[in-house]
């Protein structure tokens, strides 16, 4: 499977500066993803309403492979709404833009799934 580093400097914060290993995942845990985030209509099957933030923050952790040894990155960082406790937006974007082109995911895939 496809993998990409992403180097991050300190201008996240110091805490977030190290390398990072992204590997892509596969198709059915990607789908898994979705579902856990995506309520259906129970007769037509048709998408009610998904959480495309938690998707994507789901998304990422499950590619996230490598870490700085202080592990600044968790699942609960990435999906709260907490500003002081959460990554730092501009961090999870560049995140969210490796891991999206690694799993072959679009924005118009991820809020359509």
């Amino acid at each position: 499977m496809e993998t990409e580093t992403v180097e991050v400097d300190e201008r996240y914060d110091k805490e977030y500066a190290g390398k990072y290993v992204f590997r892509e995942i596969t198709r059915i845990k990607r789908l898994r993803i979705i579902k856990k985030y995506t309520k259906y209509h129970p007769q037509t099957g048709a998408v009610i309403d998904s959480d495309v933030g938690a998707i994507d923050a789901e998304i990422t952790w499950a590619s996230l492979k490598e870490q700085p040894e202080n592990k600044p990155i968790t699942l609960e960082k990435l999906l709260t709404e907490d500003a002081e406790m959460g990554v730092p937006i501009k961090l999870t974007a560049l995140f969210a833009k490796t891991v999206n082109r690694l799993n072959g995911l679009s924005p118009e895939e991820i809020k359509n799934s």
